[in-house]
């Protein structure tokens, strides 16, 4: 028995491609990512070793050339004491030069961010927006972006679309109308764009907070599509401007203008309706607008999680810590984890909880599901909304207050009473 990570995996399909000379070996370093020499020394590895040749000889080893925490300690104590004003490079020098340190100015500038003692600089670039060659494979890179329009003109609500399409190609791989630009719209596209096409190498999105943290302190920590990803072992692109992702933009246009009317030809007003009719106009659209990519190798993968373990990574996930009692809460809702035994095991541990978009929620704990029951219910917490749900939510409340206007509740209503007070009550 091997332990190989989905990486290696994903390696050794494409190493024995080699092997056959069903891929060249160049394409496989565009692939891997890797140098055509390192293509080779893996193929030979193969041959000598099988699929143990691939494993990585320094797994659990501290890197040879990481540099030792008491040099980085000792750089950031002169820094704060003698070099406080000095930028990242002037520091080095004289850290270098007086105190016999060696490290990169590169270095010295990542630690003094982290450590709060530098603040990085934006510099300005000059606006060229250049044409990028498009990539030879299906499935190398698929452009992701929501398109919130007026789909149903007069006839229904403003709502959005969400849409992939293939670098390679420009064909439509997803559309998705919801009400909104959410978490829940991206996750529910590619959950039926993997179970059509398989993994992408790529995801190229822009930087909204869907896809990557922009919070200053939180810089490198992952969103719940952004985790979703990296499980499913797909890189994740954010672009750093709209021009950079311009086919995906170059197609909503498109899409504002000939799926709008489409739509008014079928009388379509509801995003169900829609989203029937998205196949069909997928396919017309393909055929009069897709071109033929550079490359016959489809770049896909496939899936090495079964259908409930993607619905599990395509979901909400919150870590929590189990009390004494085995219980832990979210959203106001209490769960006591059921066993067959008194549970000592579980006692402290964390868990995580998986919401899926159907209501199903799973509590998973070193990747088993825990058997649970609600142990007590209290009141919805109020959600969070952005700048691309606010107009959603004011309609939402707006239809909820008219069906209420005829209910008049007493001056001292109870709102915030628990189940577990009113139980109290009654006994």
């Amino acid at each position: 028995m091997l332990s190989m990570s989905h990486q290696e995996i994903d390696r050794l399909g494409i190493i024995q491609q080699v092997i056959n000379k069903q891929l060249t070996q160049i394409k496989a370093s565009e692939q891997l990512q890797l140098t055509v020499r390192q293509v080779k020394r893996l193929a030979k590895c193969y041959r000598e070793q099988g699929a143990k040749g691939l494993i990585s000889k320094h797994r659990g080893k501290r890197a040879n050339n990481r540099i030792p925490d008491k040099t980085k300690n000792k750089a950031l104590e002169l820094i704060r004491k003698t070099y406080t004003d000095f930028s990242p490079t002037f520091a080095h020098e004289k850290i270098t030069e007086y105190h016999g340190l060696s490290f990169s100015v590169e270095t010295l500038r990542q630690w003094m961010i982290d450590a709060e003692l530098w603040k990085s600089k934006s510099v300005k670039k000059a606006r060229i927006h250049p044409s990028r060659p498009r990539r030879s494979q299906r499935g190398e890179l698929i452009q992701v972006d929501g398109s919130p329009h007026q789909w149903f003109e007069e006839r229904g609500d403003y709502c959005n679309l969400t849409v992939f399409i293939d670098d390679a190609t420009s064909e439509l791989v997803g559309l998705h109308f919801t009400p909104t630009e959410t978490t829940q719209s991206y996750m529910e596209t590619l959950s039926t764009y993997l179970n059509e096409f398989g993994r992408p190498v790529s995801l190229y999105s822009d930087k909204h907070s869907i896809f990557r943290v922009n919070h200053v302190n939180k810089e490198g920590e992952l969103t719940q599509f952004s985790r979703a990803l990296k499980t499913l072992n797909i890189e994740a692109i954010h672009a750093n401007t709209p021009q950079a992702k311009g086919r995906v933009e170059r197609v909503n246009k498109t899409l504002q203008d000939r799926l709008v009317k489409e739509l008014r030809l079928r009388n379509i007003s509801t995003i169900d309706e829609a989203n029937q009719y998205c196949p069909e106009y997928m396919k017309a659209h393909n055929k009069r607008f897709s071109v033929k990519p550079n490359s016959a190798i489809n770049a896909h993968r496939k899936l090495l999680h079964n259908e409930t373990e993607v619905k599990q990574i395509l979901s909400i996930h919150s870590q929590r810590k189990l009390t004494k009692n085995l219980t832990c809460q979210l959203n106001n809702i209490e769960y006591q984890i059921i066993t067959k035994t008194k549970g000592y095991r579980l006692r402290q541990s964390h868990v995580t909880i998986c919401e899926e978009f159907n209501g199903t929620l799973t509590i998973l704990q070193k990747g088993k599901s825990l058997n649970y029951r609600v142990f007590k219910k209290g009141d919805k917490p109020i959600a969070i909304v952005d700048e691309k749900t606010v107009h959603h939510t004011i309609e939402e409340a707006k239809l909820k207050q008219r069906k209420s206007t005829s209910h008049k509740p007493k001056v001292d209503h109870p709102w915030k009473r628990s189940y577990k007070n009113e139980e109290k009550s009654a006994a």
